[in-house]
């Protein structure tokens, strides 16, 4: 396996959670379940993102504005989870912010596999792929515990 496939199984599954989150409905057992899945999912793959990927991509002139950017996405997402954290889960605020975050979270997913991945391929050899995989998926679950 590969960084990007690595990514993309945890990209998949923020998709899902993401869409199943604004499909819920006032304060449900549903939506405090998918808000709790889609926070985790985020938190545990940003870490291991940015450790794993963005921060060995700065290494290279060409990546250094990519992780940076990837980095301030993950940072607006984050914010968006503190509002929602601060917000009554059944307010009408709760779900404008919880469609926000679920557009960021389809914009950077889109964004990192059809641009940052392209670019990234070219940097980084298949062994630093396949490393960095290894090294990823370690970190992420290490993460997922801990939320």
């Amino acid at each position: 396996m590969n960084i990007f496939e690595a990514l993309r199984e945890s990209h998949e599954r923020q998709r899902s959670y993401a869409d199943a989150l604004i499909q819920t409905h006032g304060d449900s057992a549903e939506r405090a379940e998918a808000y709790k899945q889609l926070k985790a999912e985020l938190q545990a793959h940003e870490t291991a993102e940015e450790r794993c990927f963005y921060i060995p991509l700065m290494k290279h002139d060409n990546g250094m504005d990519l992780s940076r950017h990837g980095i301030s996405e993950h940072h607006e997402m984050d914010e968006m989870m503190e509002e929602l954290d601060e917000t009554e889960i059944s307010s009408p605020a709760w779900l404008a912010t919880a469609k926000k975050l679920s557009e960021k979270v389809h914009h950077h997913l889109k964004e990192e596999e059809q641009k940052f991945f392209q670019m990234a391929g070219k940097l980084l050899n298949d062994k630093q792929k396949e490393s960095l995989a290894d090294d990823y998926v370690k970190e992420y679950e290490e993460q997922l515990q801990e939320s």
